[in-house]
């Protein structure tokens, strides 16, 4: 099942993509894809449904982020093998665990707006889960049990703010629209091959990153594991998995977002995001 968010910003109803492709409006079943919402007894639900009996969306309407209010945004560093090389790292020996802050959430298709007086906002294409099912020290073999979906993630950062304002990255990650979520949320039985998916990211029309989920030091599973090690993972909480390689901080010269310029970006069955970057204007 492809579900999503179907509306203007605060007014979005909870829907779900037909077999043609049209916004099947689910308001009338549940109130929206939120912690209290996403979980498995949810979807349950949703499989009975004759869905061609359900109200059909505008198809111009604007796509909402994939999630609402979620408890966490968390996020991977450094995950790829690839990127590690890329930056002439070593491999992490432990999944580095950032937050991003939840305000920071947008549409797929909504602005990346540049931070005031930001020189240094960069872009990661990365792949991310949801969560259907509270999860506290699970093993690495359950840990599947408490995924309920996945979507595309684009990891806004600013990195002079993620690497040169103190000792955690969160400060980089959580602007508001660095985190811009979905179209949709990919429901788990439906991509078996999450570890093989192919990924892009285009600035202004020309390839910036290509990468593949295969590449992760730390796959689904063992993230979800060791995160459940860490805190309690509730349903509707969201993490995005690490970026391959082809960001702007390593490019030569650097590239970093200004005003004006154009991102696209797609992760293999999770559709695209399309974003129009905007200067900041207070």
């Amino acid at each position: 099942m492809k579900l999503c968010r179907i509306g203007s910003i605060g007014k979005e109803k909870p829907s779900i993509i037909d077999k043609d492709n049209n916004y099947r409006d689910l308001s009338s079943v549940i109130k929206d894809f939120n912690p209290d919402t996403l979980n498995f007894k949810t979807i349950e639900k949703i499989k009975n449904l004759d869905i061609l009996s359900l109200p059909k969306l505008d198809s111009g309407s604007r796509i909402g982020a994939c999630v609402s209010k979620p408890s966490k945004f968390i996020g991977i560093g450094l995950n790829f093998k690839d990127h590690a090389e890329e930056q002439n790292l070593p491999i992490p020996k432990e999944p580095i665990i950032f937050s991003k802050f939840t305000s920071c959430i947008t549409g797929p298709n909504d602005p990346i707006v540049v931070p005031k007086g930001s020189k240094h906002t960069d872009w990661e294409v990365e792949l991310g889960f949801v969560i259907g099912k509270k999860a506290i020290n699970v093993s690495i073999d359950n840990a599947m049990e408490h995924v309920l979906g996945f979507f595309l993630v684009n990891d806004v950062s600013e990195r002079d703010f993620q690497k040169n304002k103190g000792l955690t990255w969160d400060k980089g990650k959580g602007f508001d629209t660095f985190g811009p979520i979905g179209p949709y949320i990919l429901t788990k039985e439906e991509i078996p091959d999450f570890q093989k998916l192919n990924m892009f990211l285009d600035v202004n029309g020309k390839r910036m990153q290509t990468g593949n989920t295969e590449q992760m030091i730390f796959d689904i599973k063992t993230l979800v594991s060791y995160m459940s090690s860490c805190m309690s993972l509730h349903p509707g909480d969201i993490c995005c998995t690490g970026t391959p390689p082809g960001v702007g901080e390593n490019m030569s010269p650097p590239h970093f977002l200004k005003g004006g310029e154009e991102v696209i970006l797609g992760v293999d069955k999770l559709g695209q995001q399309k974003h129009q970057v905007l200067p900041y204007k207070g």
